[in-house]
């Protein structure tokens, strides 16, 4: 049997220890908000902004226990390159010494000129790191809930065929607690197009992403 590239997290802990609680008041956060501060006006399809956005990756981070600084600095920033227009990526470099890390954590996790959505998430999914295979993880998360308060059903739809097929097979590899709150807001968000008779026999079924 081949051996797993990563190994999967499968315990997951309540409550942060000391040890955990120093090393994130050590973080120098504050500098990579004040760049996130630029995604404020960036409007959200559910409502809100980008910047809430950020803070929300950020949470879903640590409330999934992971308190890795270069990780958490890339989740408060991992929106500005994409949707910053003329961003300028040294400001991240420049940000502390963990920026140069942070910037490509960024990039791996931003889609590119040539990637449709499609191709982005099977990039990550085939070559990814782990740390932005967790990242992604987390951001999908957080979109995910969103998805809650928005009421274009091809747009649902979309989201959560593009969460089977990519993200799923992803959180397996890296945290099975993320795994099973996909797959649970995955079967919810279905549930509301049920519910709502979006699925009916008239309609023609979706074709599934490529993988």
């Amino acid at each position: 049997m081949a051996k797993a590239k990563y190994e999967m997290k499968v315990e997951r802990s309540k409550n942060m220890k000391i040890e955990e609680m120093q090393r994130l008041s050590d973080m120098h956060l504050a500098p990579y908000m004040q760049l996130a501060t630029g995604l404020i006006g960036k409007a959200r399809h559910a409502g809100g902004n980008m910047f809430r956005h950020q803070m929300d990756t950020l949470a879903i981070l640590i409330d999934y226990g992971y308190i890795d600084s270069v990780l958490l600095k890339a989740s408060v920033v991992h929106d500005t390159v994409e949707d910053i227009p003329g961003f300028d990526r040294n400001l991240i470099i420049n940000a502390d010494s963990e920026g140069e890390k942070v910037l490509d954590l960024v990039l791996e996790v931003t889609r590119r000129e040539d990637e449709d959505k499609r191709a982005f998430l099977k990039r990550i999914l085939d070559t990814g790191s782990q740390k932005a295979k967790i990242l992604k993880c987390a951001d999908r998360i957080s979109n995910m809930i969103s998805l809650g308060y928005v009421t274009d059903p091809k747009f649902i739809e979309r989201y959560c065929d593009e969460t089977e097929f990519f993200l799923l097979p992803m959180a397996i590899e890296i945290d099975y607690n993320m795994y099973q709150e996909l797959i649970n807001l995955i079967m919810t968000r279905r549930r509301y197009l049920e519910d709502g008779g979006y699925f009916c026999k008239d309609r023609k079924e979706s074709t599934p992403p490529k993988k």
